[in-house]
């Protein structure tokens, strides 16, 4: 594991850090990720233009240097402050020896100011200069990132954070937090190990030992029909993470975890965490023990507050949270990769120089029937009779609009691409997600979520658009309804200024967070207003539903937020015309 973690000893003992050697640690990090945080009526930027310049630059990393793509000689890339309503002036030189990139993730936004190439412009060539120019018309926590290659991967990216008219943050102190994974691989030899052997990077796969210890627990049949079953789906039931800690070093605002972010609180305060997942390929599960969160916005967006323990944020997806510390005494923000391979943690501290307890990584999660929502669903294959011992657990949900849709494939099971089809997917809503189950305390699931307010197209949708997440994992193939980018013959047509119902059917054992440029996404999950999203994550065998006023005429990116998955083929484009 290239955590910077021996996993042996599974946590830390009390760091010998002093307060002035943690005071002069902090030096290292960006600006932006000071101890001190922001407080409610700190001077926002002011400056009329903010001036970007990407290059390449060896930065300590963990503990050893890297090289990673920097933008103003840091990584992550410097925060950038607007409020809304102003105009946004963003002047992005290229020092790089290829062509870059900027996209403004969950910015509403002209069309060519979107920031992806090939679609909405052409790029950025080495040594030009690109003037980005857009009214800020939103407020919330966002952030940036290359839409170019796996430069992105490399570290191109930064937080975006738009303050309201008002300024009001919400709470008396805020810090800002984004969780990163970088690996000292060239991410195209990353990608190419993935196409060469599925599971490379799996160091949690099963073992003989693993199998007898199901034919003790429950008989060699059950056992063998299991094992059939994945191979027919040519995965392993511990293929939950691409890329893992065996190679990531997990990151939290460019530090590892001995290097230890700090964010400080006075007791009684109320500290706003704005958490974004700039990751290539991770997912996280978050907690703070000892704190509770309430969750006030999902992906920049305002929700009605909701109290919990732990969440699972997504790749691109952003939460902010209200913690209330009262004792005077530091915490730990703790960041588990949800395959648990590995972890980053930072503190909340009163003091600099604190430290408290950091928890174990929970056990490796394993994909069953129940984890997988394959409750009433069969796949390509299997029988009837394979299928009686799965129950449905569905009964207590409220219906949902996605619930009495059908659902239809293409003819031959939309290809080579495809090598598995949800037969049957449902809604999975108020699922926390694999290894989260059994979890004694509170966890966020989509059907938690509720707008803050009512949004302004209320219309009822005036057609319905259907598309299936498709993957080969043994052939590292991952496309929309079996076809890769490549393949496709155009885009998805959106008409202007219609109101429409997009539905997912995740048909692969993987969880996709899936993206849409230009646009919100409504989560019709029960709630009214209902929560908008620019990502939404859709666990394995999943089908959800979404409304989207089609109100940005122009070509938008459409695709899985997984680095290498979008490299694959999982991306489209979106025409509104």
């Amino acid at each position: 594991m290239n955590n910077s973690i021996d996993p042996s000893r599974r946590q830390f003992v009390k760091s010998a850090l002093t307060a002035a050697s943690a005071l002069a640690l902090a030096k290292v990090a960006p600006v932006w990720a000071s101890p001190q945080g922001r407080h409610f009526k700190d001077s926002v930027l002011a400056t009329d233009e903010v001036n970007l310049t990407i290059a390449r630059k060896p930065l300590l990393i963990g503990q050893k240097v890297g090289r990673p793509i920097t933008i103003n000689g840091q990584m992550p890339g410097p925060l950038i402050r607007l409020r809304e309503g102003q105009p946004a002036k963003l002047n992005v030189t290229n020092k790089l020896m290829e062509d870059t990139s900027v996209h403004w993730h969950g910015i509403i936004l002209p069309e060519n100011m979107d920031g992806v190439p090939g679609v909405s412009y052409e790029g950025i060539k080495p040594g030009r200069t690109f003037k980005y120019r857009y009214d800020v018309q939103q407020s919330g926590t966002y952030w940036y990132h290359s839409h170019s290659g796996l430069q992105e991967q490399l570290g191109h990216l930064g937080p975006l954070i738009i303050d309201s008219k008002d300024g009001d943050i919400g709470a008396d102190r805020e810090h800002t937090v984004i969780l990163t994974d970088w690996t000292f691989s060239d991410p195209n030899d990353v990608f190419r190990k993935l196409k060469v052997a599925e599971g490379y990077y799996n160091y949690h796969k099963r073992t003989l030992f693993d199998t007898f210890d199901d034919i003790r627990q429950q008989g060699l049949e059950k056992t063998w029909q299991e094992r059939e079953m994945w191979g027919r789906m040519r995965m392993s039931p511990r293929d939950i993470a691409d890329v893992t800690g065996s190679t990531y070093t997990y990151l939290m605002n460019g530090r590892d975890s001995r290097m230890n972010w700090s964010g400080l609180f006075k007791p009684g305060e109320k500290v706003r965490l704005r958490i974004i997942n700039g990751s290539a390929m991770s997912f996280f599960d978050v907690r703070i023990p000892g704190l509770e969160m309430t969750v006030v916005a999902a992906d920049g967006q305002p929700v009605q507050p909701v109290t919990i323990d732990e969440f699972r944020i997504g790749v691109a997806e952003a939460y902010d949270v209200i913690v209330q510390p009262r004792e005077s005494k530091a915490y730990t923000l703790f960041a588990e990769s949800f395959d648990r391979s590995g972890f980053v943690r930072g503190t909340l501290t009163p003091e600099l120089g604190l430290e408290a307890p950091i928890p174990e990584l929970r056990a490796v999660p394993e994909r069953g029937m129940a984890a997988m929502g394959m409750a009433n669903m069969k796949m390509e294959g299997m029988t009837e009779g394979s299928m009686s011992s799965m129950k449905s657990d569905m009964s207590t949900k409220q219906p949902l609009p996605v619930d009495s849709i059908q659902i239809g494939h293409a003819n031959g099971g939309h290809g080579p691409g495809a090598a598995m089809i949800a037969k049957n997917p449902v809604s999975r809503l108020d699922e926390p997600g694999l290894g989260l189950e059994n979890v004694d305390h509170r966890v966020l699931v989509y059907s938690d979520l509720k707008g803050a307010h009512e949004w302004p197209d209320t219309r009822e949708p005036e057609r319905t658009i259907q598309l299936h997440l498709t993957g080969n994992m043994e052939r590292y193939m991952w496309s929309f309804d079996g076809k890769k980018f490549t393949e496709v013959d155009g885009p998805i047509q959106f008409n202007e200024g219609e109101r429409l119902r997009l539905v997912l059917v995740n048909d692969t054992m993987m969880d996709h967070p899936i993206h849409l440029h230009g646009m919100w996404m409504e989560l019709e999950n029960g709630h009214y207003p209902r929560p908008r999203k620019h990502t939404i994550s859709v666990k394995p065998s999943e089908k959800v539903s979404l409304l989207i006023s089609a109100d940005a005429h122009g070509s938008w990116a459409f695709h899985c937020h997984l680095l290498y998955h979008m490299k694959a083929g999982m991306f489209r484009v979106v025409n509104v015309s």
